[in-house]
C-alpha cells in the first residue's frame, strides 16, 4: 500500500508540475527576450544615475533589478509604440522610418520580410485557410502549419509556403513548400493553434479535420 500511494502521488505531482514547467519556460523565454531588448537603454540610464548619485550605484548594479526594469520598460515602450502608430503623427513617423530603412539593403530585406509575415498572419491567404495540417515529417504524420503565402510553380501547380513551428517554443521551426491540394484545411484560429502548440497539444479545439490514414484528405 505505501508503495502504491508513493507511485500515485509521484505521478500526480508530475502531471501537476509539467504544465507549470512549460508555462515557466515560455514565460522565462519572453521575459529574457524583452529584457535583452531594453537592456542597453537601462544600462545607459543607470550609468548616468549612478554618476549623479553614487550612493545608488550598488543598488542599480544588481543584475536582477536591471532585468526587471528592462522588461517593464520594454512593455511600456511597446504599448506606447502601438498607441503612437495608431495615430496620424505616429503613422507618418513610421512611414519616414521605413523609407530610411529601404535605403539599407540587408536591413530592408530583414525588416520587410518580418513585417510582411506579421501582416500576413492577420489575414486569410487567398483561397486557403491560415491554419492547416500537412504531412510532416512523413505523409502518415500530421503537424500544424501556418500558410504564409501561395504562389504558382513552373508547372502551373498552386503551391503554399507553410511555416511549421516547434513545441513549446514556436519561434523555431521549418519552412515547407507544399502543394495546395495536399493541405488539410482547419477552422482553427491562429490563437487556438498557438495554444495547441505551446501546450504540447493539451489545449486547443477538440476536433480535427477529417482525413484518412494514408494522409490524403477525405473527399
Amino acid at each position: 500500500m505505501p508503495r502504491l500511494y508513493l507511485q500515485r502521488y509521484l505521478i500526480t505531482g508530475l502531471l501537476t508540475f509539467i504544465p507549470l514547467w512549460l508555462t515557466w519556460l515560455v514565460f522565462a523565454f519572453i521575459v529574457s527576450v524583452l529584457s535583452r531588448v531594453g537592456a542597453p537603454a537601462v544600462t545607459a540610464t543607470f550609468a548616468l544615475i549612478s554618476a549623479i548619485f553614487p550612493a545608488a550605484a550598488e543598488w542599480l548594479g544588481q543584475e536582477w533589478f536591471r532585468s526587471i526594469v528592462a522588461f517593464v520598460g520594454t512593455i511600456v515602450a511597446l504599448y506606447l509604440l502601438g498607441f503612437a502608430t495608431s495615430r496620424m503623427l505616429g503613422q507618418r513617423l513610421l512611414a519616414g522610418f521605413e523609407r530610411l530603412i529601404e535605403r539599407i539593403p540587408l536591413v530592408h530585406t530583414i525588416y520587410g520580410g518580418s513585417k510582411k509575415l506579421m501582416t500576413m498572419m492577420q489575414s486569410k491567404p487567398g483561397n486557403t485557410q491560415r491554419v492547416v495540417l500537412i504531412g510532416f515529417p512523413s505523409p502518415t504524420l500530421k503537424t500544424i502549419g501556418f500558410v504564409t503565402r501561395t504562389f504558382v510553380d513552373g508547372a502551373g501547380r498552386e503551391m503554399a509556403a507553410v511555416y511549421v513551428p516547434t513545441t513549446p517554443n514556436p519561434t523555431g521551426g521549418y519552412l515547407e513548400i507544399v502543394p495546395v491540394d495536399e493541405l488539410i484545411a482547419t477552422d482553427w484560429s491562429v490563437d487556438q493553434a498557438m495554444a495547441f502548440i505551446l501546450s504540447g497539444g493539451a489545449a486547443g479545439p477538440d476536433k480535427l479535420p477529417d482525413f484518412v490514414q494514408n494522409g490524403e484528405p477525405r473527399a
